[in-house]
């Protein structure tokens, strides 16, 4: 899903830098469990900031992560062929 989210902000962008900057965001957001604060706390408490940031670090995610990422790139691939992809530019 960040995949997508940040295709669409970044549309016209290269694949590879779609992928780092989601890459990056969803590693961001997991490492941001080790952070542990009374206000931060209460946002996770919240439905949406649970949602949001999570509850927990968890190394598989970060595994889960990539599989999601490269089923968004592979999805990218097979649904812009490279030649449609030089036409939109």
């Amino acid at each position: 899903m960040l995949f997508l989210v940040v295709s669409f902000v970044l549309v016209g962008r290269p694949l590879f830098q779609r992928c780092i900057v989601s890459l990056v965001l969803a590693f961001a957001v997991d490492v941001s469990h080790l952070y542990q604060a009374p206000w931060i706390d209460d946002i996770r408490s919240t439905t949406l900031g649970g949602l949001v940031l999570g509850f927990c670090f968890l190394w598989s995610d970060l595994v889960c992560y990539l599989v999601g990422l490269a089923a968004g790139v592979s999805a990218d691939r097979l649904l812009w062929p490279p030649a449609q992809r030089e036409n939109t530019n």
